[in-house]
């Protein structure tokens, strides 16, 4: 990050990201000088989501009755949270309205279809009541117009990765493990690859899922550090599918979203590979206590929850590892994003990318003053610095669309 001098012009941006885990909404606060478009990390800012609000979120992720209605309700619900938890930042760093130059808004994404027919991306948090109530003007729906282009809206934060590692003399790899985990590929100065970025597949979504499924009288809505998933055993067959799921196969660019990794794919997957699943045993999936096995007969071995959820672990772990491997045999990798906590997850990714077979180096961006948790944030306050400058944005070798521009539209107080 770029330090000023006292000379220099400056001016702060806001950037908001409420992520596919739908556990609360992450700030950043940056600084850009008027000599270069690399910022300066300022401080970060999270506000869970109460357990309401989260299951409103999540309950928008499938089709379901009364769409528009609760999508709207939402849309201004979340609105009046951020410019609520903006109001409490400001307060506590000592700032007003009129200190900020722009709200960057991601807002909370609740549908992504960037395959289908007419595709189509949908995030909540309307911009408009959020630069009402801030008094800040806001700039948000990025994603819109990299589709209109033919794009998938998605990934977006590799183009703001390239200007925190501008001078790097190797390969690095940032892996965000969210609902959903993605990478960026940064190859070093003076090489001729290409920056690159895509989904992996699901990141803590099926793994936090499975969990609230099988202990719904938890107060954790997610498998802490790991912990349950390491009492499991990996059952290899189905790894295995997992694996052999069409987005995981698929190349880039590709992006995804909790409308496709969810339980009803999970359901999914186990019915397929329960070829002889006796009738007592089919309401396996609605269980009110992890300590009751359910158990999956096939005609391989039987399959207990906690299997699953060890079986889900090595799959996010599996799957960002061959993604990597597709990219580079060699490189600086980077973690960020929620699933920097689960500890067992991980240690698993460690093992793999660090195994002697491998050139990986993992790394953690505190050692270079960046704040794991507030990365895509950040991201989102330069696309405003971005919107605000005119600059190109999107990366069409990221997400596929026609040509570069500037991505995001703007709203008035």
């Amino acid at each position: 990050m770029t330090s000023r001098t006292k000379e220099q012009i400056f001016s702060y941006y806001i950037g908001l990201m409420s992520g596919t885990s739908a556990d609360g909404i992450d700030l950043a606060l940056l600084e850009f000088t008027t000599e270069t478009s690399q910022p300066r990390f300022v401080a970060s800012y999270y506000q869970a989501y109460s357990e309401e609000i989260r299951s409103k979120i999540t309950s928008l992720y499938q089709p379901n009755n009364n769409e528009i209605d609760r999508a709207f309700h939402l849309d201004v619900a979340l609105a009046k949270i951020f410019a609520s938890t903006i109001v409490n930042f400001l307060k506590q760093q000592n700032l007003d309205a009129n200190d900020i130059t722009a709200i960057g808004n991601h807002g909370q994404t609740i549908r992504h279809r960037p395959t289908c027919d007419n595709a189509f991306t949908l995030q909540v948090g309307c911009c408009q009541t959020l630069a009402t109530l801030t008094g800040i003007r806001v700039i948000g729906q990025f994603r819109k117009k990299d589709m209109a282009l033919g794009g998938q809206g998605a990934p977006l934060v590799p183009i703001f990765h390239k200007q925190l590692f501008a001078d790097n003399q190797k390969h690095h790899i940032l892996v965000n493990i969210g609902g959903i985990a993605n990478l960026t590929f940064l190859p070093k100065l003076h090489c001729k690859e290409t920056i690159l970025g895509f989904d992996t597949g699901p990141g803590n979504a099926l793994l936090d899922d499975w969990f609230v499924q099988c202990h719904p009288n938890c107060d954790d809505n997610f498998d802490r550090g790991g912990l349950w998933a390491s009492r499991g055993k990996v059952h290899q067959c189905l790894l295995n599918q997992f694996m052999s799921d069409n987005f995981i196969q698929a190349s880039a660019p590709k992006s995804s979203g909790r409308e496709y990794f969810n339980l009803a794919w999970l359901k999914n997957q186990l019915n397929n590979l329960s070829m002889t699943l006796p009738e007592h045993q089919r309401h396996f999936f609605n269980t009110a206590d992890a300590n009751v096995a359910i158990a999956v007969e096939t005609r391989l071995t039987t399959i207990n929850a906690v299997d699953i959820q060890a079986t889900l672990l090595a799959f996010t772990v599996s799957s960002i590892v061959n993604a990597i491997a597709t990219l580079t045999p060699l490189a600086q990798v980077y973690l960020c994003g929620g699933g920097v906590h689960n500890r067992e997850l991980v240690n698993q990714l460690e093992q793999e990318l660090m195994s002697e077979n491998l050139g990986y180096r993992v790394n953690n961006l505190k050692n270079i003053n960046i704040d794991a948790d507030a990365l895509e944030a950040m991201a989102f306050a330069w696309l405003a610095f971005a919107f605000d400058h005119a600059l190109v944005s999107n990366m069409p070798a990221v997400t596929g669309a026609s040509r570069g521009c500037t991505l995001g539209c703007e709203f008035l107080p």
